[in-house]
């Protein structure tokens, strides 16, 4: 079967006698309902470049890959692990572990912690690595952003010099498609897929033969891998075919043509309302509740449209997390300090921010540093994933389960990571090293995500294809089999702790005094060596035998010295800034 094509048992009208037919989606007039969004997650952080990971041809390949590890999965439920994905898939163990990792890092809920997945989400996963992401956008007003992005680097000669993709990127000056663009792109591609998806979650009517597919309870709530509802009301709870099921009982099949009619109704209820909200942007006639904030502290919120639920449903009252991303935007010849109390919500992306000190010191789940250029981005304590992608001479500073580094040039990552750092794309002069820095609640946020210190795999990048298959663009022939780019572990003379000023207040007997992952042994006498030298010339600055005339004008040259590297280096601003805060 081809992509996109409808299944015929799905096109189906028709229906048992025993199962009820979903009402149809509300229109406005009705009740308050709910939006149907797209998970963005398995979208941003869950795309592997791996090509045997890919399929185009709908179900057929993928469903006779479901079967094949059904018959040989652990236990019920059925759960699959890194070696019957090795040889369902024929993919090497390093891939199929990282595809469960990765898998892991996106789902809805807590993975377990033996490295298995349900085979069920282990399809959806791999469905979706078909998405393609929306064409990165230019930006409104490129002149004025035209003195902060570097339009030139040394290695654009060079680039130019290997290939039309790095001719073309190094060109490009990208930034991320709206919050609004890309949830209907996302929709857009599940509408267009609904029915491939719900067949690979089916399983045949018991006594009506393979003609006739039904969904049980358990398999529809798989689609809440890639589906939600704003308000953070479970699929289950929301479908009028379960929304009052027994819970002593199991719940009667559905048809798959139904629940298929029923989750596109609700995606087109959706994108009718962001091609409304779109509109009325256009027309500024922008409200607070819309889904696209810009503004450096803000963060998208939730809204309450019409779509269908049935009734007596109740909204959580502490539902607004689920959507909420909090935004640093546009910042240039600044710093900027996030604390817990200015996070709203589970995720946070740093966007096109230029020679700038970023300081995020918060425990989240994801972040997203995209289109930066010259500028220190500090990331306390990440629990999910970090993407870092479209930077150049970015250093960042993260405490993370796991990064994704795409598209990055003369970058620094000092890394404190659980998994191995994935690298894919289109990268050069990369550096790694380890961890280097602390703040007071730094050990506290790392027990709050699940971030383990002992663990540190900052210097095993695992590297990809140098061609991101889900990106939009066109490609040379013969360079999706190029292989990426890796990064080289910074030299240890070269490695400095960084210093986080203290902005929690007073330190408690639990507060975290130094980095919590610890150095390896070569970087610590590097440091010591660095610490006993600056020891042996604060004593020899001290015993020398001057005058206090000769004294002051000693401290003088050494002020003035200090002084003009602070400008040189750009930190004089970073200090004022600090000051002001």
């Amino acid at each position: 079967m081809v992509e996109g094509q409808v299944e015929p048992s799905m096109a189906a009208s028709s229906s048992p006698p025993s199962v009820d037919a979903p009402a149809p989606a509300a229109t406005s007039g009705r009740s308050p309902q709910l939006l149907l969004r797209p998970r963005r997650e398995p979208f941003e952080h869950g795309l592997l470049p791996i090509p045997k990971l890919i399929f185009s041809d709908g179900t057929q390949t993928l469903a006779a890959l479901a079967d094949k590890l059904l018959h040989r999965s652990i236990s019920s439920p059925h759960r699959a692990d890194a070696p019957a994905l090795t040889d369902a898939l024929q993919i090497s163990l390093d891939h199929a572990r990282l595809t469960l990792d990765t898998l892991a890092s996106v789902l809805p809920f807590e993975p377990d912690p033996d490295g298995a997945a349900e085979v069920h989400d282990i399809v959806l996963f791999l469905y979706i690595q078909s998405y393609k992401r929306l064409v990165p956008r230019p930006h409104k007003d490129s002149a004025a952003i035209a003195d902060v992005w570097p339009s030139t680097s040394a290695f654009d000669g060079y680039l130019s010099a290997l290939s039309p993709l790095q001719l073309v990127r190094s060109n490009s000056r990208r930034f991320m498609p709206s919050q609004a663009d890309e949830e209907a792109h996302q929709l857009s591609y599940l509408q267009k897929h609904m029915a491939n998806i719900i067949t690979l979650l089916a399983e045949p009517a018991e006594g009506e033969g393979n003609e006739y597919l039904v969904l049980t309870m358990e398999r529809f709530e798989h689609l809440g891998f890639l589906l939600h509802f704003s308000e953070g009301i479970p699929l289950t709870q929301a479908a009028p075919f379960f929304a009052n099921s027994d819970p002593d009982m199991p719940a009667v099949p559905v048809s798959a043509a139904q629940v298929h009619d029923w989750v596109v109704q609700n995606i087109v209820v959706s994108l009718e309302h962001n091609a409304e909200k779109v509109l009325a942007k256009d027309n500024n006639m922008q409200n607070a509740a819309d889904l696209d904030v810009p503004m450096t502290d803000s963060c998208s919120s939730h809204t309450r449209v019409q779509s269908s639920l049935p009734p007596g449903t109740s909204v959580p009252a502490n539902s607004t997390h689920v959507t909420s991303v909090t935004f640093v935007e546009g910042i240039s010849k600044a710093s900027v300090v996030k604390q817990p109390c200015d996070i709203k919500g589970p995720s946070l992306k740093v966007l096109n921010c230029h020679d700038s000190v970023i300081y995020i010191l918060a425990p989240l789940s994801y972040a997203t540093i995209y289109g930066c250029s010259d500028a220190t981005i500090v990331l306390g304590a990440i629990g999910k994933a970090v993407k870092v992608e479209h930077c150049e001479r970015v250093q960042v500073i993260a405490a993370a389960k796991r990064i994704c580094i795409a598209n990055c040039r003369e970058c620094l990552f000092c890394l404190g990571v659980n998994q191995q750092p994935l690298i894919v794309g289109d990268n050069h002069k990369l550096q790694v090293a380890p961890f280097n820095t602390y703040y007071s609640q730094l050990e506290d946020h790392l027990a709050q995500v699940g971030v383990d210190s002992s663990i540190n795999r900052w210097d095993e990048p695992l590297v990809l294809g140098m061609v991101d298959p889900h990106d939009s663009l066109s490609h040379p022939a013969g360079v999706s089999d190029v292989q990426a780019e890796s990064a080289t572990c910074i030299d240890p003379d070269q490695f400095t702790n960084f210093l986080i000023p203290n902005w929690f207040g007073a330190d408690s007997p639990q507060s975290t005094k130094y980095n919590p992952f610890p150095l390896p042994e070569i970087y610590r006498a590097s440091q010591k060596k660095k610490h006993s030298n600056l020891t042996d010339v604060q004593e020899a600055i001290r015993d020398v035998q001057l005058d206090e005339n000769r004294k002051r004008e000693l401290a003088s040259a050494l002020h003035v010295h200090f002084r003009d590297w602070l400008y040189a280096s750009g930190n004089i601003r970073q200090l004022y800034c600090l000051q002001a805060d």
